[in-house]
């Protein structure tokens, strides 16, 4: 049996380190032996008092997220719990870790995006990054497709002027000719607001570009 020592020895914060190898390599040695036990461990202490483990835990469990998705799928209501926390770093970690679990369990997420984009709303800019990124991936699955692009659009039209320009590239590639015509729309009302002529480029670029479709 796993023991908790064992496991939160090896985060950084244990070692005294400030960068985030140790808790990379640490996600790499769970996935590499599925250890399931350890990611129990990293879970539970999501909600420990020190905030340095914390961090440390959210940080491990969103790598192995992105390693192989389904060692921490069985957790997206702890995750959808931290949404609101206190601690940034464990809020937008969780929506990074929901959107790698978004990849193979898009229904359970589908069924949260309410408080998904509550807390995209409220959250930082990382959060919203992230939560865009769980509509993008949602997009992609056929049954929600629709849904999904109008809430897409939504947020584009409110997005901040900065990040815009990589919404929009990043949601490209849903559009269709069906809502093609909805999405170039957006880009025209949009471009008004962008001050950097760079952003105004990319956003000119991606308008000739669905023209051609």
């Amino acid at each position: 049996m796993e023991r908790s020592e064992d496991i939160l020895n090896k985060l950084a914060s244990a070692q005294g380190r400030r960068d985030e190898i140790p808790n990379q390599e640490l996600a790499a040695e769970i996935v590499e032996t599925n250890n399931t036990e350890a990611i129990a461990i990293l879970v539970k202490n999501l909600n420990g008092k020190e905030k340095a483990v914390q961090n440390d835990c959210i940080k491990v469990l969103y790598e192995i997220g992105e390693l192989q998705p389904t060692l921490i799928s069985a957790y997206h209501e702890d995750f959808l719990h931290l949404l609101n926390h206190k601690n940034n770093r464990l809020q937008w970690g969780a929506m990074t870790a929901l959107c790698c679990i978004s990849r193979v369990k898009p229904g359970e997420i589908y069924e949260k995006l309410p408080q998904i984009i509550d807390a995209a709303d409220a959250g930082s800019v990382i959060t919203r990054d992230y939560a865009m990124n769980i509509m993008i991936e949602l997009g992609s699955v056929p049954e929600y497709a629709s849904q999904m692009f109008s809430l897409l659009t939504e947020q584009l039209l409110k997005s901040p002027p900065n990040q815009f320009p990589m919404y929009m590239e990043r949601t490209a590639h849903l559009v269709n000719n069906d809502n093609k015509d909805k999405f170039i729309s957006i880009l025209e009302t949009r471009i008004k607001d962008l001050e950097k002529e760079s952003a105004r480029k990319r956003v000119e670029k991606m308008i000739r570009k669905l023209m051609k479709m």
